[in-house]
């Protein structure tokens, strides 16, 4: 490798990434920030006084991965504070989440199942964690965190979303929601729904570019929603594949209608003139 690439390789990162979190901590403290609060088996082989230190020392884990973002270490300390004060907060929306699982999923049988095996679940977890960071502006900790949850999940939340508790997501692999999105209380979304932006130009960084869903509504798969000023009516059931990009009223039906033909029985002579050579 020629000498000159190292060097301009080392001053360039050293010039541009200094103030970059390290990606596994960043995976490893969101996990166990999760496991704290979502396992049960963890507070069954501890104490209280085990449970409370392990809290403490979680907020450590957090003050050292933004002082490696932020300059200001009082600022540090106090956001790690707010963070951990909103937690309770955000546990109680979280289980609120998980019921709503348990609630529409006939193939789940317990909470405790939804807590731990369920991806959409997970996701919804990391996305309302790394939301609380991100309304403190605190630069790239918060994708940091979301992106860690999309490469285990497959589903993509933007942390700057706006997402209404009860959130339900089923399957979820393949669900892209965009940064500006708003969505309400009580939505349920499935696999490969996509919650975007109609144009991607860098000028429209500061302006809302994706949809807003009001409460109720039910996004079923591969459905697309694109642009800032779409919104879904409360009530309103949005069918598989849909392409949408005008607002719809409130309980309306929206589906893609498609002819499929099924046939049986065909003489093995019209089997042959569908052979292709």
């Amino acid at each position: 490798m020629p000498d000159n690439f190292i060097k301009e390789l080392f001053q360039y990162n050293s010039k541009c990434f200094a103030g970059f979190p390290d990606k596994k901590s960043a995976g490893a403290f969101i996990d166990e920030l999760f496991d704290f609060l979502f396992l049960p088996d963890n507070f069954r082989r501890k104490t209280e006084a085990d449970v409370v230190k392990e809290f403490f020392e979680l907020q450590t884990r957090l003050r050292a991965l933004l002082q490696d973002v932020m300059a200001e270490k009082e600022k540090v300390v106090v956001l790690t504070n707010n963070f951990f004060s909103a937690v309770p907060e955000i546990y109680k929306q979280l289980i609120k989440d998980a019921q709503a699982i348990l609630q529409f999923d006939p193939a789940s049988e317990s909470l405790e199942e939804v807590l731990v095996a369920y991806p959409g679940f997970y996701a919804t977890a990391i996305y309302r964690f790394s939301h609380q960071l991100y309304q403190y502006k605190i630069p790239i900790i918060p994708r940091l965190f979301s992106e860690y949850a999309h490469s285990k999940t497959g589903i993509d939340i933007h942390p700057g979303a706006q997402i209404g508790h009860p959130f339900f997501i089923d399957h979820g692999t393949g669900i892209v929601i965009g940064e500006t999105t708003i969505i309400g209380k009580n939505v349920k979304i499935y696999q490969g729904v996509t919650l975007g932006a109609l144009n991607v130009a860098k000028e429209l960084s500061e302006t809302k570019r994706h949809p807003t869903i009001e409460d109720n509504v039910i996004i079923y798969a591969n459905a697309t929603i694109l642009g800032g000023e779409t919104v879904v009516g409360r009530e309103s059931i949005i069918g598989g594949n849909v392409w949408l990009t005008n607002s719809v009223p409130s309980s309306s039906l929206v589906y893609h209608k498609s002819e499929i033909t099924v046939k049986d029985n065909i003489p093995e002579s019209e089997l042959a003139l569908n052979f292709v050579i």
